[in-house]
């Protein structure tokens, strides 16, 4: 079991990738923010975009599945916890592009070290799922 500490304050060296043991903080939405269905997909997405920003439009296409209203969702979750900038132009018809602010960058930044350990350890997880199905059967 990890023990939780709840005395690592921002700034602060505790929590650190190099420190000789993992803090994780308490509980406070970013992690099930980053963890659901499209946050993740809505970032990396942004972050390919060519020209900075990207319309609503063009998200909902480019990611394959995601309802409108999910997307709405997950744009609003992202611009209130300053990972995205939201760009109104009052036109007609109006539009609204989205940007990753660089706390947003910073995001993909750290999720990459999850992904190079998913990449690493893909085919051992692959094996071991394959031996449980295995079993369970």
């Amino acid at each position: 079991m990890i023990r939780m500490d709840n005395s690592i304050r921002v700034g602060s060296q505790q929590g650190q990738a190099d420190s000789p043991q993992f803090r994780p903080i308490p509980s406070n939405g970013i992690c099930t923010r980053l963890g659901d269905k499209w946050t993740v997909h809505v970032l990396w997405r942004l972050s390919l975009a060519n020209e900075c920003r990207l319309r609503f439009s063009t998200l909902k296409k480019e990611l394959d599945g995601v309802t409108q209203r999910m997307l709405t969702l997950t744009l609003r979750n992202l611009e209130r916890d300053g990972l995205v900038t939201r760009h109104y132009f009052p036109e007609v018809p109006p539009r609204v592009e989205y940007e990753l602010t660089q706390m947003g960058a910073g995001v993909l930044r750290a999720l990459e070290g999850l992904n190079y350990w998913v990449r690493e350890n893909l085919p051992a997880i692959e094996e071991h799922r394959r031996i449980f199905d295995e079993a369970k059967q």
